[in-house]
């Protein structure tokens, strides 16, 4: 008899873990702001702890067809709207590539920012950035470290984006300033961070603020060929409805940044999307912590995937994120494929959303073949009368 009862009672506890399981699965369903927690990540990183992630996470480097110094998409800003209406915020960001992930980290305001990239130069031009962020006071001294040029006089504490840009293009670069500025950037994160870094990658570092030093604010992505935007151009670009967005849009948003910054909590990884252990192992560490990814920007880097069979392990590694219904890939495309009504004549880059878990399933069931449909999915999200498809959102 006592076996029967605590079978019996076994069976009831089973029956009530199961019922309040589904519950919670409803609860998480209908109310947003509990999905996706993470209050688990730290609100911030020691010195050790951070370089031990960056090396853990990261992979073997590789190369790139150029340096990547600045974006070349114009249209990087158009999305921002309909990503902060809908994405929540002290989520997680992944992204890819140089700057332009300040501006949709500013504007969604994560708990932590992972920067994937193929290339060792990124993570190091990341440091980079770390360090004059974390030197400067405000974005009127982060200028002049970054373009190694004397702050102008005239510009003010709360000047606007184009009066602060406008002043630095005037500027004359100074070279005393800028060996100062390279000392300074070396003894910030060699010093006081105390990270392992070589002498190659002070050296890397240092030619990437020659580049900065030496254009200045016309510093373009393949400088000096002129339809490419220049850092200027992508700092003052808007969405489509004339808002500016970038992280020197404000000292606010600049504010932000240098709080994550200075917390180490955007860390640059070296990793393929098509490597088996990057993607992989930032979700280990989301999983560990409790928390799903928010916003993954990939910018273009499908395009090369579907180059070879790559892409197939890129959506297997994204697969492997802890994702939810409101993960959205953030993708750029040029000049490829359908284009969205809204995207302005001659920009030659197109920016658009895409549900991540549907993307997966997609590929799941054998509907993506090819980098068109991948760019169709993102560009086709509407219905006619507005409504979006994947997110269930009103534009």
């Amino acid at each position: 008899m006592i076996g029967l009862r605590d079978s019996v009672r076994r069976r009831h506890v089973a029956a009530v873990v199961l019922i309040l399981a589904a519950a919670l699965s409803a609860l998480f369903r209908v109310v947003p702001g509990l999905r996706g927690t993470t209050d688990h990540l730290p609100a911030g990183l020691s010195d050790t702890e951070f370089w031990k992630l960056v090396s853990d996470l990261s992979e073997p480097g590789g190369s790139f067809i150029s340096d990547n110094y600045v974006s070349n998409e114009r249209t990087f800003q158009r999305v921002i709207p309909e990503l902060t209406q809908n994405t929540r915020r002290e989520g997680v960001y992944l992204g890819v590539g140089p700057d332009q992930n300040f501006t949709y980290i500013a504007a969604l305001q994560p708990k932590i920012a992972f920067i994937i990239d193929i290339r060792r130069q990124n993570m190091l031009l990341h440091l980079m950035y770390k360090a004059l962020v974390e030197l400067s006071s405000d974005r009127a001294e982060f200028l002049s470290r970054l373009f190694s040029r004397r702050q102008p006089a005239r510009v003010e504490h709360a000047a606007t984006a184009r009066a602060l840009l406008d002043a630095y293009a005037g500027a004359v670069p100074d070279d005393t300033l800028f060996a100062r500025n390279v000392r300074d950037v070396s003894a910030h994160l060699v010093n006081h961070h105390g990270f392992a870094l070589s002498s190659g990658d002070l050296t890397a570092i240092a030619q990437a603020q020659r580049a900065f030093f030496e254009a200045g604010p016309e510093l373009r992505y393949a400088f000096p060929h002129r339809w490419f935007p220049s850092f200027a151009d992508l700092m003052l670009e808007t969405d489509d409805r004339g808002g500016l967005h970038s992280y020197l849009s404000t000292d606010e948003a600049f504010r932000l940044l240098k709080r994550l910054e200075t917390s180490n909590l955007v860390v640059p990884v070296i990793g393929d999307f098509a490597g088996r252990k990057a993607i992989r192992a930032v979700g280990r560490y989301l999983r560990a912590h409790a928390a799903t990814v928010s916003v993954f920007y990939t910018s273009n880097v499908e395009f090369y995937l579907f180059e070879s069979a790559a892409w197939k392990t890129f959506f297997e590694n994204v697969a492997s994120l802890p994702l939810d219904d409101q993960s959205v890939f953030v993708r750029a495309h040029f000049d490829t494929g359908p284009r969205a009504p809204s995207e302005p004549a001659g920009a030659r880059s197109a920016t658009e959303l895409d549900s991540m878990k549907a993307a997966i399933g997609a590929y799941d069931e054998g509907r993506i073949h090819s980098y068109s449909d991948v760019i169709a999915r993102s560009s086709n999200r509407t219905t006619e009368d507005g409504s979006n498809l994947e997110f269930g959102i009103r534009k």
